[in-house]
């Protein structure tokens, strides 16, 4: 599977957002949104694929030995560990609202060898640290899931040490493509987003990045964008097997159902079409993302 980093122009748009760190709102806030995927096989299967460098290549220049690092939203948290080895002696912090997932990311750090990480439950909308305690603070596939995203953003700026970075990249469903073009996939998509957005998320999150970093008042950002792609046979087993489960198994599944979104009939009959589409050698499909680098 393959990934990408174009850069684009920095922005310094100022935002009259108030200091993060006196923002009442961090007093009673909480995240309100219902986490879409959940942690079935199927979505663990996609979140333990990713590493530094296929979903996080965009921070890679900024990562060196001895930085504290805040992990946020680290899932089975191979990420995490990728950061803790590239920024060894420092250390890395990995918190995730669901403490079920962090019994896996700690197993799988243990396994790897990686003993300078620590993992947490944490609401990003509220982290239970004090101000200035990181070098970065990063966030992947985060802000798409939250219930208030520009808080989020001004917690993890309340938390990053001057001369720090808060890095964010989200993917952007909206913007999806793939080849051949048939009805199930399409039907896939509007439901996904529809489920998400009930949710109290925002699947079309990538674009909007920058947007939500001007409203938590960084002033330095800089935004660029990512992919990935699948199609190769293999990564297209992978892509459209694991969305196949997804679409009836998961969490999201009874989301779906329970939300009056569909049916459990039009649930399988999407899930037949992405086992179908996965079975074309002309099947191409991209996912892009958007990036933020926030200098504090």
């Amino acid at each position: 599977m393959s990934s990408s980093t174009p850069s684009s122009t920095p922005s310094s748009t100022p935002s009259s957002s108030s200091s993060p760190s006196s923002t009442p709102a961090r007093e009673t806030a909480h995240e309100t949104a219902t986490y879409t995927h959940g942690h079935h096989e199927s979505v663990l299967r996609s979140h333990s694929w990713r590493t530094v460098e296929n979903s996080a290549a965009y921070l890679v220049p900024e990562l060196r030995p001895s930085l504290d690092v805040l992990d946020v939203g680290c899932g089975p948290g191979t990420i995490s560990a990728d950061l803790a080895e590239r920024v060894a002696p420092g250390r890395v912090t990995a918190v995730d609202a669901a403490e079920d997932v962090l019994v896996k990311a700690r197993a799988a750090a243990a396994e790897r060898g990686v003993d300078n990480i620590e993992f947490a439950v944490a609401d990003v909308h509220a982290l239970d640290f004090p101000d200035d305690s990181f070098d970065i603070v990063h966030a992947h596939q985060v802000l798409q899931h939250v219930g208030d995203p520009v808080q989020a953003l001004r917690e993890m700026r309340r938390v990053c040490r001057p001369g720090g970075v808060v890095a964010a990249r989200d993917s952007d469903y909206g913007a999806f493509t793939w080849y051949p073009r048939p009805a199930g996939l399409d039907a896939w998509q509007d439901l996904y987003q529809r489920v998400a957005r009930a949710n109290g998320g925002e699947p079309d999150a990538g674009r909007r990045l920058l947007s939500w970093a001007h409203r938590a008042g960084f002033t330095d950002v800089t935004a660029s964008a990512g992919v990935w792609c699948f199609a190769s046979p293999e990564e297209r087993a992978w892509w459209s097997g694991l969305w196949a489960d997804r679409t009836t198994e998961s969490v999201y599944a009874r989301l779906a159902v329970d939300g009056g979104h569909a049916t459990p009939e039009e649930l399988t009959a999407v899930s037949e079409a992405w086992r179908a589409w996965g079975k074309d050698e002309d099947a191409w499909f991209l996912v892009p993302h958007g990036e933020i680098l926030c200098r504090v």
